[in-house]
C-alpha cells in the first residue's frame, strides 16, 4: 500500500505537464507504467485473502481458525475476520464495504487513464485523453478514502501487551478461564494514503492557481499569418513575458475550450519585442482555432475582433541549452523542427550584435522531413537567415543540410530538371537538398573529425524511433581520449 501511494505523486505531475498535442509531446504512459502492476498486485493480494478469510469459516479450518473466526458475536468482543459465516457471499459482501467500493472506483480510473494514454489514442482523439486524464481526481479521493474502511485487521497494541500471544495460542480454548489470555482486541489501521496524496495535490493546486492568475493577464495579439501550408501564425504580446530560445507554452482559447490547453513551441527568438507560435491543423482543437480565426471565411478580421487567448509559460527544454557549447548540431524530424526556430532566429540576433559574447562557434542543422511544403513557413525562415548570414559574410557560421524522404514521380522528373540550377528546387535554398536518409554513420565521423578536442552538444526533437538511433551515435563516435570529441545528446521526442 505505502509503494502504491508513494507512485501516485507521479499522476500530479503528469497532469502539470498535460500530456502534449501538436508540437510538443511528452509521454503519458510512462507516468502510470510502474503503478498499474503494483495495483494489480494489491488486488491480487485483496483477492487472496478474502478467500483465506471464506475458508477460515469452513468445517475444514482448524480450531485456532474457527475460534479466531467465531470472534466478535458477543458486545465486549471485536472481530478478525470480516466474512462472518460460511456462507456469506463473498464477493457481494467486499464490494459493499467501504475499502470494495472505492477499490473498483479506483481501479476503474487508472484502467481508463492508462487506455487512454496510449499514443494511439492521444493522436487520433486527444479530447478523449485529455478529459479522461483528470479521472484523476476520482482516483485521488478514492485513494484516501479507499483505507478508511479498514478491511485488513490486526491485534491492537494494548491488547499485545495484554494477551501473551506465545503463550495464548496454544491455549486457545481456554481465553476466557486463564488470566494471562484475555479475548484479544482487534482493530483495522487508521488510513494513512492522505499523507502521500497531500503533497502532490498541494502542488497541483498551486500549479492550478498559478495557471488561473496567467489566465487572468492580457495577451495582445498583433498578427496573424495563415500559411498555405495549413499553419496558422500568431503574434503575441504580454506584460511582463520573457523567454529563451526554444521554450514553449500552452494556449487556451476559451472560444474553442473552456477547459483544454495545448502546448505550443515558441517560434519567435527572445531578442523579438513579440512571441510567437506556428500552429499546423492536426486535429479538432486546432481546426476549431483556424476556425474561430477566420480561415475558413477568408474574411480579414481587426485584432480586436478576434478571439481571446490565454497564455501560461513559458517552459523550459533541453534545447535551450544550445548556446552552451562551442559547436552545436541540431536535428530535427518532420514537425520537431518548430523548436529551432527559436535557436536560429536568436543565433542570428546574437551574431549581429557585437556586444554578445557568444561562444557558440559553429551550428550544424539538419532537417529530415517527408514533404517539406507542409512547413513552408520554416523553409522561408531559412532563406531569411541564409541571406542575412551572406551579408554579414558569416557564411561558414550555419551549415544546414535537408533530406527529403518522401516525394513522387512527377516531383523526381522536376528535380532533375532543376538540378543544375544555382537555387533549390524545393526550398529556394542555396543549399541543395538531399534525398533519402542521412547516413549517421558519415555525419558524426565527420563532425568527429573536423572538431577535436570538442564538447559538441547534440540536440533533437523528433520521434523515438530516430532519438535511440542518434544516442547510440552519440556515444559511439565520443572519445574516450580528451584530444577526441565528446558528445554531448539532448533529446524532446514525441
Amino acid at each position: 500500500m505505502l509503494l502504491i501511494c508513494a507512485q501516485a505523486f507521479q499522476i500530479a505531475w503528469s497532469v502539470l505537464n498535460e500530456a502534449p498535442s501538436v508540437q510538443w509531446t511528452h509521454t503519458s504512459m510512462s507516468n502510470f507504467a510502474p503503478f498499474f502492476p503494483n495495483a494489480a498486485i494489491h488486488i491480487v493480494a485483496h483477492l487472496i485473502n478474502i478467500e483465506r478469510y471464506h475458508n477460515s469459516q469452513s468445517k475444514e479450518a482448524g480450531e485456532l481458525q474457527k475460534k479466531l473466526s467465531g470472534l466478535g458475536k458477543s458486545p465486549n468482543e471485536s472481530y478478525l475476520n470480516p466474512i462472518r459465516t460460511y456462507e456469506m457471499n463473498t464477493t457481494g459482501e467486499v464490494l459493499t464495504t467501504i475499502a470494495g467500493v472505492t477499490g473498483v472506483v479506483i481501479t476503474v480510473a487508472l484502467v481508463l487513464i492508462m487506455t487512454s494514454s496510449t499514443e494511439l489514442i492521444r493522436r487520433s482523439s486527444y479530447e478523449v485523453f485529455w478529459y479522461t486524464h483528470h479521472l484523476f481526481v476520482v482516483f485521488f479521493i478514492g485513494l484516501i478514502i479507499h483505507g478508511m474502511g479498514q478491511l485488513i485487521r490486526g491485534q491492537t497494541s494494548q491488547s499485545l501487551l495484554l494477551h501473551n500471544v506465545t503463550y495464548c495460542k496454544d491455549h486457545y480454548l481456554e481465553w476466557e478461564k486463564v488470566t494471562q489470555c484475555p479475548l484479544p482486541q482487534f482493530s483495522g489501521k487508521k488510513p494513512v494514503a492522505w499523507k502521500w496524496v497531500l503533497s502532490p495535490v498541494v502542488l497541483y493546486i498551486c500549479e492550478r492557481i498559478v495557471r488561473f492568475w496567467r489566465f487572468q493577464q492580457e495577451v495582445v495579439i498583433t498578427k496573424v499569418v495563415t500559411h498555405s501550408s495549413g499553419v496558422l501564425e500568431l503574434h503575441m504580446k504580454k506584460h511582463g513575458f520573457k523567454m529563451e530560445a526554444g521554450q514553449y507554452i500552452f494556449l487556451q482559447c476559451s472560444s474553442v475550450s473552456s477547459l483544454e490547453w495545448h502546448p505550443f513551441t515558441l517560434t519567435s527568438a527572445p531578442e523579438e519585442d513579440f512571441f510567437s507560435v506556428h500552429i499546423r491543423v492536426v486535429g479538432d482543437w486546432t481546426a476549431a482555432l483556424f476556425k474561430a480565426f477566420g480561415e475558413e471565411k477568408k474574411a480579414f478580421k481587426e485584432l480586436w475582433m478576434l478571439p481571446r487567448l490565454a497564455v501560461d509559460g513559458p517552459y523550459g527544454s533541453a534545447t535551450t541549452d544550445v548556446f552552451h557549447y562551442r559547436v552545436s548540431v541540431c536535428i530535427a524530424a518532420g514537425i520537431g523542427v518548430t523548436p529551432f526556430a527559436s535557436i536560429l532566429k536568436s543565433i542570428w540576433y546574437k551574431c549581429c550584435n557585437p556586444n554578445t559574447v557568444l561562444a557558440l562557434q559553429k551550428v550544424y542543422f539538419y532537417w529530415i522531413c517527408r514533404d517539406p511544403s507542409a512547413f513552408e513557413w520554416f523553409a522561408d525562415l531559412l532563406f531569411l537567415l541564409e541571406t542575412k548570414m551572406a551579408e554579414k559574410g558569416k557564411n561558414d557560421f550555419l551549415s544546414y543540410h535537408i533530406f527529403l524522404t518522401g516525394w513522387d514521380e512527377s516531383q523526381a522528373t522536376h528535380i532533375a530538371l532543376h538540378y543544375d540550377d544555382k537555387m533549390d528546387v524545393i526550398t529556394g535554398l542555396r543549399q541543395k537538398t538531399f534525398y533519402g536518409r542521412p547516413n549517421w554513420d558519415n555525419e558524426f565521423k565527420q563532425l568527429a573529425e573536423k572538431h577535436p578536442s570538442n564538447s559538441i552538444g547534440v540536440f533533437f526533437c523528433g520521434p523515438k524511433t530516430l532519438s535511440k538511433i542518434l544516442q547510440k551515435m552519440c556515444s559511439s563516435y565520443s572519445s574516450v581520449d580528451p584530444r577526441g570529441a565528446q558528445f554531448n545528446y539532448n533529446e524532446e521526442s514525441f
